[in-house]
């Protein structure tokens, strides 16, 4: 993987440019549901100042690690001929923002597959129900140019033993728990390089962890793991599945950017797993 997500890259650097025959994957969001900075904070602030949200705009987001959009990968995936395809997982409230910015910046040209981590739907009639404009319909005559986007829809076997192929790349689906009566998906992905994705988690189904930790012959290449809080609850995840390398997302304004990945990489270095918070904009080159 280059660059090493252990390893914080240069904030605010250009955009690198993609190897022709390389997957990566790019990082379009890395906050929280409310997204950063937290208006609160910035009109009523506090003594002394929120650190990550008095920050978050004093640079443009591309060079501040603590602007954070809502969590949502983007999967630049390499077929062996040599295509692209782009695979999106989770779309939420800022994701214009994160298309004008992020897929400007990386030259991403169109998105060919989009996954949901969240377990809204038993079935597709729920999405026809919620979404009538993006299930196909008989269209008028002259319709034709306004008509929404017409999704190919599938409905994901939240099962551990049941993957699926989204632009030709496996994926294997991880049921967690985001509370304690609420069931969401990451999911396992990769044949060559193995990464877990983990995105709305508040525990992790013994099953799941099974799942993952099994994979790769018992070495995960890149855990993206979900953390809101500060305590050890993130990091105790990290060292029981134990993967080569580790990028936190999902991060509230208790996380200033640059103070906890010195701490982070005080944790890596007793451990000797290399964890760091991810931000938005990071591109991972991999072999997939």
């Amino acid at each position: 993987m280059d660059p090493d997500p252990a390893t914080p890259p240069t904030e605010g650097a250009a955009a690198s440019p993609a190897p022709s025959s390389s997957s990566s994957l790019i990082l379009l969001g890395t906050g929280c549901s409310g997204a950063l900075p937290d208006a609160r904070c910035l009109i009523q602030p506090s003594a002394p100042p929120c650190a990550a949200c008095s920050t978050a705009l004093s640079l443009t987001p591309d060079q501040n690690p603590n602007y954070r959009c809502n969590t949502s990968l983007l999967i630049d995936y390499c077929h062996d001929n040599g295509t692209h395809k782009h695979i999106l997982i989770d779309v939420g409230k800022t994701f214009r923002e994160q298309v004008l910015r992020w897929f400007v910046h990386h030259k991403v040209p169109s998105i060919d597959s989009c996954i949901h981590c969240v377990i809204f739907a038993a079935n597709f009639y729920s999405v026809a129900a919620r979404f009538p404009y993006l299930v196909k319909q008989k269209l008028q005559e002259g319709d034709e140019l306004a008509r929404a986007a017409q999704p190919d829809w599938r409905i994901i076997d939240g099962d551990v033993e049941n993957p699926f192929v989204a632009s030709g790349l496996e994926f294997l689906p991880l049921p967690v728990m985001h509370g304690e009566d609420y069931v969401c998906l990451g999911f396992l992905f990769g044949r060559k390089a193995r990464v877990a994705y983990l995105s709305d988690v508040s525990r992790i189904l013994p099953r799941t962890e099974y799942a993952i930790s099994k994979s790769g012959a018992g070495q995960l290449d890149l855990l993206i793991l979900d953390t809101n809080r500060l305590n050890g609850e993130s990091l105790d995840t990290v060292k029981r599945i134990c993967p080569r390398k580790a990028l936190l997302i999902g991060m509230n304004h208790e996380f200033e950017h640059h103070r906890e990945n010195q701490m982070l990489a005080g944790w890596s270095r007793r451990e000797g797993i290399p964890v760091q918070l991810a931000h938005d904009g990071l591109r991972i080159f991999i072999d997939l």
